[in-house]
């Protein structure tokens, strides 16, 4: 997708007099694959909007990932989004799943468009319906599903975030996003291989 067919779809109703801002002080980026692009507690700088590609959301707890959301085409990262309300420090970890090209604004500047242009509001209040809806589907997927699903469900949603099918990944990737152990997502795969179940879309 075209920055200028991007900014015109994500930031449109917003009007002309916004789209000339953006092209003043927003600046697109390319960013590798696996490359951490912002730790907990770091202060924020830049606010992303995900053009194309993917970006993880998570916190990490002895060594685990507990991964909060992906950020996928046309989404931002809520929880830095929702710091320049405050301080601009980072609470989560966010890492590029693939290469990724980004739209990145100023933090301070997209606080100054909060008050100039209050309409920007739509954006927050649509990331936060995503992600609610992306922690209630891990919730329930945690509470209400045993393992062997859960492993499924994981695949399933990095073939539909990357589009790859067949994905490549390691079991201790698996299982430190599932918060589980290399050995028992390994007996999970096998158990799924022996009842030749489909992973794929």
């Amino acid at each position: 997708m075209k920055v200028e067919q991007f900014t015109l779809e994500k930031f449109g109703f917003l009007g002309k007099d916004f789209l000339e801002e953006i092209q003043r002080h927003a600046s697109l980026v390319t960013i590798k694959g696996k490359t951490e692009i912002l730790a907990e507690g770091n202060k924020i700088k830049t606010i992303p909007f995900v053009i194309n590609g993917s970006l993880k959301v998570f916190a990490l707890n002895d060594g685990r990932e507990l991964i909060y959301n992906y950020i996928r085409s046309g989404e931002t990262c809520l929880m830095s989004f929702s710091t320049i309300f405050n301080d601009f420090v980072s609470r989560v970890y966010v890492v590029s799943e693939e290469d990724t090209e980004a739209l990145i604004i100023p933090a301070n500047i997209l606080l100054d468009w909060l008050i100039k242009y209050p309409q920007i509001n739509k954006l927050f209040y649509y990331e936060f319906d995503l992600r609610f809806t992306d922690i209630m589907n891990m919730v329930n997927d945690a509470v209400f599903h045993k393992l062997d699903k859960r492993v499924l469900n994981y695949i399933k949603q990095q073939i539909a975030i990357t589009g790859h099918n067949p994905i490549k990944l390691t079991h201790k990737e698996i299982a430190n996003n599932l918060g589980t152990s290399r050995e028992v997502v390994s007996r999970v795969l096998k158990k799924v291989e022996n009842e030749n179940v489909r992973v794929g879309l």
